[in-house]
């Protein structure tokens, strides 16, 4: 009998695309650095232009494993976004290609690292399944209810939405564990020195405790009994019990040597029911971070809008999301120096967040705003002369720096007459890089050895040539690499011997024929996995009862103008940020 497994199924949920690992080309005159190096300021930031899916396909091999804090702000696939697309196709695109995204960002993460998503109630749950499937139900840590907006939109049709959920996961839950929030002016006032204790500020807790849950709660529905409910005498003279269905927090032997080290509070008067006593100087550093996040505390859209259009005062993110935000993900979930990853960079907030915070990042974003938005706010960053959002929090005074990459054009494209060739932009030096990484090479060219263009361990090494290599040539190969090592020689063909004939006489050697090596490994040629659906095709709408008898859709018709009947068709298409 085959076993079941809880999942969430949807069209076409078992096609996988067969990504290209392509090579990052760094573009110097984009890449920005401040004039002079400090030790605490980072120079080897990463932004990537570029298809989203397709980069991190190019940060795996070398990333893997070392990503403590990935964030994310997807589009989010909002009904206005598909409002003429049938239903369970337009999920299904969806689902399909943020399940694509994250099964390489959990491959990404660190052991200790964690998943942030911000997203609304849209496909909020269905997200939730998805995540939960991708990483594991026990992974799951919280769902963070931030609230985005201050006030209701008076032309909203039912209820004025106004949060965004925050889902949390962790790569492993068993060891991961957030940061303490740092304690506030507010929380530390709570904290009075009433009765002069020497010990300082104090603030009173709950003495009692619930009967009714737990070991202790299951005892004393079994045998009615509890050591913890005795009777208290105040210093008045009062005399106490706990409330029905509670106890005390101590035992009686525990209660007397709290109260004789001046631990337990009867108020002023000493008749009141007694508290226990929290010192401030005994408490965490920190404090525990909830689950709802009040726009007082973070910031919401609005304030994110001021801060997105002081670098650029064209507005074109709806949504987007404030530094005080990704200040405090960033805080519960890296230390300064940890990596920290954004693959729909958007305005380029996790950015420019992480760089004030001591985090080395990487964003990855491919529409045009990269250029018109991103690099300006990162170049005011790095120059010091951004001082909003948390500059002045944390006393940013600028540098560091980035550098910018684009991903590389496709390996493989077809010639003339449709036969599968090298991309001819490549020169050797990309052709080696893509054939090292597409074989799981680490591409290092030697210094001293020709033939060692990267390596995959100590003694494993590959070399990548275009030329028609002879009998003589493999030898003169076979004999500078050694016995003691290996080679992997990626070649346009070889002459004067077979393949096997070849094995049998340089068994250091290993010969693949490029670009036959490759062909059937991925799809090439394929440059947009992206979550733009602007091109699907469009479903027929789904006509309202009064209209589907056929005199009345005749009359709803003939009432509008064709350009009416095609704003209604378009209406409202722009989706989330």
């Amino acid at each position: 009998m085959t076993k079941q497994k809880l999942e969430l199924t949807w069209i076409g949920k078992d096609k996988r695309p067969k990504l290209e690992a392509r090579i990052l080309l760094e573009d110097a005159a984009k890449s920005y650095h401040a004039p002079t190096r400090s030790e605490q300021a980072i120079f080897d930031n990463r932004l990537i232009f570029g298809d989203n899916l397709l980069a991190l396909k190019a940060l795996e091999q070398e990333f893997a494993g070392k990503v403590k804090c990935v964030f994310i702000d997807p589009p989010y696939n909002t009904g206005s976004a598909f409002a003429h697309y049938d239903d369970g196709l337009e999920h299904s695109i969806w689902l399909g290609l943020m399940r694509d995204r994250l099964e390489i960002i959990k491959r990404l993460l660190a052991d200790d690292g964690s998943l942030w998503i911000t997203i609304d109630d849209n496909e909020a749950h269905y997200l939730k399944v998805l995540c939960d499937e991708v990483f594991g139900r026990g992974n799951f840590v919280a769902n963070v209810v931030w609230q985005k907006k201050s006030s209701p939109q008076a032309n909203s049709e039912w209820l004025s939405d106004s949060h965004d959920h925050v889902f949390v996961y962790s790569k492993d839950k068993s060891i991961w564990r957030p940061n303490l929030l740092p304690r506030t002016e507010e929380s530390d006032s709570r904290y009075k020195n009433l009765d002069n204790d020497p010990r300082g500020a104090w603030t009173s807790g709950d003495f009692t405790i619930s009967l009714t849950g737990g070991q202790r709660g299951a005892q004393f529905a079994r045998t009615g009994v509890s050591e913890n409910i005795y009777e208290i005498t105040t210093p008045s003279g009062r005399k106490l019990l706990p409330t029905k269905g509670r106890c005390w927090i101590v035992s009686p032997k525990r209660f007397e040597e709290l109260k004789a080290d001046n631990r337990i509070w009867f108020g002023e008067s000493g008749n009141n029911v007694p508290r226990i006593k929290r010192f401030l100087s005994e408490v965490q550093d920190g404090i525990v971070a909830m689950t709802v996040w009040p726009r007082s505390e973070v910031g919401d859209n609005q304030e994110a809008k001021r801060e997105v259009t002081k670098f650029n005062e064209e507005e074109i993110f709806s949504t987007p999301k404030p530094e005080k935000l990704l200040q405090r993900i960033l805080h519960l979930a890296t230390n300064p120096g940890d990596l920290v990853l954004d693959s729909f960079a958007g305005s380029g907030t996790t950015g420019a967040v992480a760089h004030k915070m001591g985090r080395r990042w990487i964003m990855v974003e491919l529409g045009e705003h990269c250029h018109t938005h991103i690099i300006p706010r990162l170049q005011k960053v790095i120059d010091g002369t951004d001082q909003g959002g948390i500059s002045k929090a944390v006393n940013w005074q600028g540098g560091g720096g980035f550098r910018y990459y684009r991903l590389a054009p496709t390996l493989i494209v077809n010639d003339a007459w449709g036969n599968p060739v090298i991309n001819p932009e490549y020169n050797p030096e990309m052709l080696a890089e893509a054939l090292a990484k597409l074989e799981g090479f680490t591409y290092r060219p030697s210094e001293t050895l020709w033939w060692q263009h990267g390596f995959s361990s100590e003694c494993d090494f590959i070399y990548v040539t275009t030329q028609n290599l002879s009998a003589e040539q493999l030898q003169a190969l076979s004999d500078e690499v050694g016995e003691n090592q290996s080679l992997l020689v990626c070649c346009a063909a070889w002459r004067g011997i077979t393949a096997a004939q070849a094995a049998e006489r340089f068994p250091n050697l290993s010969l693949k024929k490029i670009p036959k090596m490759v062909l059937a490994r991925c799809e090439w040629g394929h440059d947009d996995y992206s979550l733009n659906v602007a091109n699907l095709p469009m479903a027929e709408p789904e006509p309202m009862p009064s209209e589907r008898l056929p005199e009345n859709r005749a009359k709803a018709a003939k009432g509008k103008s064709a350009v009416e009947n095609q704003e209604d068709l378009f209406e409202g298409e722009a989706g989330d940020e």
